[in-house]
């Protein structure tokens, strides 16, 4: 093969007709110019150059070659332009939460894309148990979930104390076991919010239940209960519940990013913009 240095030179000297004026285009030295002429003609075992007194010119060989050092040149510089730099090519497949998604994924997402233009992305929404599922059996590249508990996998999100949400102005019943709106098993809330409610003695009954959060969003603003909701990715018509004795804390939950690591070039980049921008607090009412 011919390297593209060779070429380069070559069409310089084509172009310009003269040594000098092609060492001038290149930033080179003449001398290095005639040298790249000297080991390309040797190399191919041609005369590519007619050169006197007043004047270079091309030999038939060194015509025929023009076009197929531009060809050539071209391909190089195209084949460049593919692999160049932080270029990532691939498929991604991301699962995240629903509140989350609710939240500022698409704008993360928007910034991801257009600075991988060549990555193509498959989401898949769910709750958090689920994504953690399919994550183990290979199904998802990244997810951005909930931690379970006694899972230290992930790189740390955000860490906030889970709220109390409803209508706003609702409140509960002390007389009554709590009506609660919740995803269905393996939810984290729901759990957390069940330990919670058995640890400090208050009765509660699932008044419904719904696997999207516009549902569970639906149910709480008709008033037919209360859910566990992360307050920083809080739905709108929503509010947090004012502390009551009657509303145990919930604790904290930590938001996470799970992925393969660094080896996987286009799923530590998504990791990298999934962590660069955690959701803005959500204004309450």
């Amino acid at each position: 093969m011919v390297p593209p240095l060779l070429l380069r030179s070559f069409l310089a000297v084509a172009e310009t007709r003269s040594f000098t004026r092609a060492a001038e285009r290149l930033g080179l030295r003449q001398s290095t110019v005639s040298q790249h002429i000297r080991k390309l003609e040797e190399q191919l075992g041609r005369a590519l150059f007619a050169r006197d007194t007043h004047a270079v010119g091309l030999t038939p060989d060194g015509d025929a070659l023009v076009d197929f050092a531009r060809q050539v040149l071209e391909a190089n510089a195209r084949m460049e332009r593919f692999f160049q730099g932080s270029q990532l090519r691939g498929r991604i497949r991301l699962g995240a939460s629903e509140d989350f998604v609710s939240a500022q994924l698409a704008q993360v997402l928007a910034e991801f894309t257009q600075a991988h233009s060549a990555v193509d992305l498959e989401l898949t929404v769910g709750l958090s148990g689920i994504l953690y599922e399919r994550y183990d059996a290979g199904e998802l590249d990244v997810i951005v979930v909930k931690r379970r508990t006694g899972d230290p996998r992930g790189q740390l999100a955000w860490r906030e104390a889970l709220a109390w949400v409803g209508r706003p102005g609702w409140r509960p019943d002390p007389a009554l076991p709590l009506p609660l709106v919740l995803y269905p098993p393996p939810s984290i809330t729901r759990a957390l919010a069940l330990a919670a409610l058995e640890a400090a003695g208050r009765s509660w009954r699932v008044a419904c239940s719904s696997a999207s959060l516009s549902g569970l969003r639906a149910a709480a603003q008709a008033g037919l209960g209360v859910a566990p909701h992360s307050r920083r990715l809080l739905p709108p018509g929503l509010a947090p519940l004012p502390p009551s004795r009657h509303l145990p804390p919930l604790g904290e939950i930590e938001f996470v990013v799970i992925g393969p690591g660094p080896q996987h070039r286009v799923a530590a980049a998504l990791t990298a913009a999934l962590l660069a921008r955690p959701p803005e607090w959500q204004p309450e009412g």
